[in-house]
Order: structure tokens, then C-alpha cells, then sequence
């Protein structure tokens, strides 16, 4: 647990404006929902998924990097890598365990495996969002695992789309769901002081030094 009277001294350092809109944006976060990119190749997309991520209010966002490591590309995240956690695992297996523990239920997106409608889903639990390349799809060990799969209704000849505008249909939609449903699919108590603690610090040049002196004052 996070020292209250710290992060109050903390945020005196922050404009009234940006407490302002910690509280407004935490407000809006959600766990209840998160993305998962399995080896996307294209560093621009994993960035724009990221992206996203903040721009719909989910808070975590998990890469796979089993066959090329990714780096985060600042100009197309636009910041968004600042407020969004980036979880990276080296192993599909690894990542579907860990979300598996925290209660998530796996969902792989493809237009073929007789994938079920965005529009008809049903939000139950907390559900884990996973997509692959534009060519190669997700992994069999992601379908394998998978509690379901979901598609986005395509009328056209190409049958898929670019992961990141993909991901955003998928954002848009069920975040909308989230909040229209009775699902407590907020941020807890603890998980919104922990982000604020997070974000407060980094905004403020040199707050290592600023805790140190207040611990030892």
C-alpha cells in the first residue's frame, strides 16, 4: 500500500489542472479488459495498439516476443507507452498462464475458426484480447487455448485488417459494452491509488530525490 500522505505532498507538485486529469482519466481505466500482440512484426502497429489502449482506457497491454523483440515507436504512441503498462513475456505459454491466474478468459480474434460475431458477444469476466500478424494469424496454441474467438463482420474482398485498426473496433466496442453492462469493471481503490503514484511520478523531474528528502526530513 502506497504512503497517502507522500503521494499528497507529491501531487503538490502537479498543476491543478493535471490532478485534475489523473482523476478524470483513472476514473475511465479499466483491468477488466486487455490486449495481448503476439510477435507483430511491424513495430508501427504494436505502437498504435498501445496507443489505443489509452485512448479507450485499458490500462495493461501484454506483447509476446517469442520470435522478434519489439520496441515501442514514441512517435505513433504519442506518449501513450507514459500511462499504459506494457507486460512482455518471451513465451505465449508464459502469457496465457499469467492472465489465466488473474481470472482472465482467453479470447483469440480471426476472421476463419468459425469465430463468433463482436456485435453478439457477451461480456461475462474479465476477458484477454489476443491478436496476431495480417499473414500468419495467431498461433495454434492460442486457438488451443482459447475460450473463445471472435471476429469483426467483413463484407469486402480482404478478409483482414491491420492489427492496430482491428484492435480499435474491438477497443471501441467492448469498452462501450463495459460501461453499458452492470460489471464492476472499474479500477479498485488500490489499483487507482497505485496509478495515480505512478503517474505523479513520473511527471515530476527528479521525484527521487524529492521522496528521499521526505523520508528523511
Amino acid at each position: 500500500m502506497q504512503d497517502l500522505k507522500l503521494l499528497e505532498y507529491l501531487k503538490e507538485y502537479l498543476t491543478p489542472r493535471r490532478r485534475a486529469l489523473f482523476q478524470k482519466v483513472i476514473a475511465e481505466r479499466t483491468n477488466y479488459l486487455t490486449i495481448v500482440a503476439q510477435d507483430v512484426y511491424q513495430l508501427h502497429n504494436t505502437s498504435a495498439v498501445i496507443r489505443s489502449c489509452d485512448v479507450f482506457g485499458v490500462q495493461n497491454v501484454h506483447i509476446v516476443e517469442e520470435r522478434k523483440p519489439q520496441r515501442i515507436d514514441k512517435e505513433i504512441a504519442m506518449g501513450a507507452q507514459k500511462w499504459v503498462d506494457v507486460n512482455r513475456y518471451n513465451s505465449t505459454k508464459k502469457c496465457i498462464g499469467v492472465l489465466r491466474n488473474k481470472g482472465y478468459s482467453i479470447v483469440a480474434t480471426s476472421p476463419h475458426h468459425n469465430s463468433g460475431l463482436l456485435e453478439d458477444f457477451k461480456i461475462e469476466k474479465p476477458i484477454a484480447l489476443f491478436f496476431g500478424t495480417e499473414q500468419q494469424g495467431l498461433s495454434d496454441e492460442v486457438f488451443e487455448a482459447a475460450d473463445h474467438t471472435l471476429q469483426i463482420p467483413m463484407v469486402g474482398f480482404t478478409e483482414s485488417l491491420n492489427i492496430s485498426v482491428s484492435a480499435a473496433i474491438f477497443l471501441n466496442s467492448l469498452t462501450q459494452k463495459l460501461k453499458r453492462s452492470k460489471l464492476k469493471w472499474q479500477l479498485s481503490e488500490e489499483e487507482k491509488i497505485e496509478l495515480e503514484w505512478q503517474w505523479t511520478k513520473k511527471c515530476i523531474k527528479n521525484s527521487e530525490e524529492i521522496i528521499h528528502r521526505y523520508k528523511n526530513s
